[in-house]
């Protein structure tokens, strides 16, 4: 049989190619042709326009208490480069800041800080570390069953190694919260509006996501054991700290699920000594299922030691009083060896070093993870004590609760005013953003930018309708577990179109921000659901929504109102977007050429070297060695 020739197999790709193309573009036609009637099948009451200037201002003067605020928009960058026999990881955030001015009857003025670059602010780590090292740094290189070692299905390539570490990513998402806190906590540049290019509700489920595996925090954690305040950091400090998200005035945590662990943590960190029954009136726990679930809790706690029991009283353990203050010492300690803020002893060889009972450890990125997870608590806290407007803003979003949450929980409680059928749900493109642009383009009179979907928590990203229980229930997506609700809300804003083509409108941005008790949690804004477990506890899961047009939302007035006004007209590229962060961006690139343009000097420095010569060889890799001949003979051709 003849071999398939090159002309051949080239014909078949082409035709592949074309064919797939050609099924997706019928697809989405199909899918865009059931928008046109997407507004009024769906949308109508669900998305607002014709923000007020008048609300706004009041609604800044007295979030804020006053009418003029610093801002900073935060963005950050990372750089890998494999150097001989290491990998050089560089993980960055820098800041974009200004001031802005709230007027009753004009729009708000945004002013911009002059010299932004040698302003300086901003933070930033370089981390060589030999490859042969990386396997024991980062942590997604590790069994399942047996942290401690390599996972055999994991590519063990050099190259691979370098190309696939986390560490990079690990240590610019760390930076990025670590830059917002300490903007947050520095009473100088008394910033009371943080804009992040992240998710904030998604950053942090990923978080608690990747920290989850409890075997790995004394096999992979350098944290454990780590001394602060004459006490060691132990698994029940982490497992503390990473649901350290506590508002009396929001009720969070809720005594729920997973959840409730926290709750009576918390209750009692407020409170010498408890007995069950007052704990269980605290918590607004009157059926008996309930009492005994919780019952089984503070058995665990118990078991953990992290309760102490005489005589029917619950206390908290000595231990642990002042856990969340110590893993906060241990978190700024960290972050600003990390990122120089302090100058590290010079016998430290590595910022990413820590020493540990007279023993230097490296860093892992289980360890990064717990520190940007403890950064993001830090902030909230800092943001709900002083009045801080902290908002995620996602350009690009795949995301789609919206169609696959919100709209059939809406359908489930009768909420939905309009009637949208199963079948045109399900014809609608698969994202969210997709199907929010494409309304508005075919429903352009009824949806005039500036426009904005209701707001809702973010809890709903997590849930999904009981369809056997009916109405009023709902249950986890996964395994049956529903997220943290009341502290964020998410939508989707569209802020922009061209003045000479209605029609050229901006991207659709999600826009995730963290909820305040005073604003956004009054009875008119809260949905009381149920969630049945497998042992038949129904469990409450009140959640922040407002659930349609009418519902007046002075926030979420004063969030529009302030990025419509920070929405770049004459700048093509980041039309519609923000300008603090396109800014950032920009600083954050300008920092990441300069860095690597650091890193290939050194390399051809090294080179380069005649002391090195004779090394070279044996430091370089088969790719590097072969790369650098065959430049060698087309120089020389």
């Amino acid at each position: 049989m003849a071999a398939p020739s090159l002309s051949n197999a080239m014909k078949r790709t082409c035709e592949s190619l074309r064919q797939g193309a050609t099924e997706q573009v019928t697809d989405y036609e199909q899918r865009f042709s059931v928008l046109k009637g997407a507004y009024d099948d769906l949308l109508v009451n669900l998305v607002k326009t014709g923000f007020n200037q008048k609300e706004a201002y009041q609604t800044a003067k007295e979030f804020f208490g006053k009418e003029t605020v610093r801002f900073a928009g935060i963005d950050g960058t990372m750089y890998s480069r494999p150097l001989f026999d290491m990998v050089v990881f560089f993980g960055g955030a820098y800041a974009a800041t200004g001031k802005v001015k709230f007027s009753e009857n004009a729009d708000p003025e945004v002013s911009y800080d002059a010299k932004t670059i040698q302003q300086n602010i901003g933070m930033s780590s370089v981390i060589p570390i030999y490859v042969n090292e990386i396997l024991d740094v980062d942590h997604s290189f590790s069994a399942v069953e047996q942290p401690s070692e390599t996972s055999p299905g994991k590519a063990a390539t050099d190259e691979e190694i370098a190309n696939n570490s986390l560490i990079a990513n690990a240590v610019m998402t760390f930076a990025e919260f670590y830059l917002a806190y300490k903007l947050a906590v520095d009473p100088a540049q008394n910033f009371q509006v943080l804009l992040m290019d992240r998710s904030l509700s998604t950053e942090r489920a990923s978080l608690l996501y990747e920290s989850r595996k409890t075997s790995y925090w004394t096999e992979k954690s350098a944290l454990v054991g780590c001394l602060v305040n004459e006490k060691k950091v132990d698994p029940n400090d982490l497992a503390l700290a990473r649901h350290h998200v506590y508002s009396k005035a929001l009720g969070l945590p809720a005594a729920r699920a997973d959840f409730l662990f926290h709750a009576i943590a918390f209750l009692a960190e407020q409170h010498q000594f408890l007995t069950k029954p007052q704990i269980c009136e605290a918590l607004g726990i009157a059926d008996e299922k309930r009492k005994k679930r919780l019952e089984k809790t503070l058995t665990n706690l118990s078991d953990k030691n992290i309760l102490t029991c005489t005589d029917g009283t619950y206390a908290l353990n000595k231990q642990y009083s002042d856990s969340w203050s110590r893993i906060k010492q241990l978190t700024i300690e960290v972050g600003d060896q990390l990122f120089s803020i302090k100058n590290p002893p010079p016998q430290k060889p590595s910022s990413m070093k820590i020493v540990k009972d007279g023993k230097e450890h490296w860093l892992t990125t289980i360890d990064i993870t717990f520190l940007t997870l403890f950064a993001m608590h830090m902030l909230i806290e800092e943001c709900w004590r002083k009045r801080i407007l902290l908002l995620g803003i996602t350009k690009d979003t795949s995301a789609r609760d919206f169609k696959r949450q919100l709209v059939p929980i809406m359908q489930n409680e009768g909420l939905l005013k309009t009637a949208v059928t199963n079948e045109a749900l399900s014809a609608l493109p698969n994202t969210d953003r997709m199907i929010l642009q494409s309304a508005s383009v075919f429903n352009s009179e009824q949806m005039m930018p500036p426009w904005s979907l209701i707001e809702y928590d973010s809890a709903f990203r997590t849930m999904k309708p009981d369809v056997d229980r009916g109405q009023g229930y709902v249950c986890g997506v996964i395994k049956n577990k529903i997220g943290l609700e009341k502290a964020f809300l998410k939508t989707y804003v569209q802020l922009s179109q061209a003045k000479s083509d209605p029609l050229l409108r901006s991207n659709v941005l999600l826009i995730d921000r963290l909820a305040y008790a005073g604003f956004d949690h009054k009875p008119q804004c809260l949905l009381a659901l149920l969630n049945e477990k497998s042992d038949g506890v129904k469990e409450p899961v009140e959640v922040l929504f407002f659930k349609d047009k009418s519902v007046p939302n002075r926030m979420q007035n004063l969030v529009l109102t302030l990025l419509v006004a920070m929405a770049p007209m004459n700048i093509p590229e980041a039309f519609g977007h923000n300008k603090p962060l396109f800014a950032a961006d920009k600083i954050a690139k300008w920092n990441y050429s300069q860095f690597r343009a650091i890193a290939d000097s050194t390399a051809n420095w090294i080179s380069n070297n005649h002391k090195l010569r004779k090394f070279i060889f044996y430091m370089s890799t088969f790719r590097e060695r072969r790369a650098s001949i065959e430049q060698t003979r087309r120089q020389s051709s």
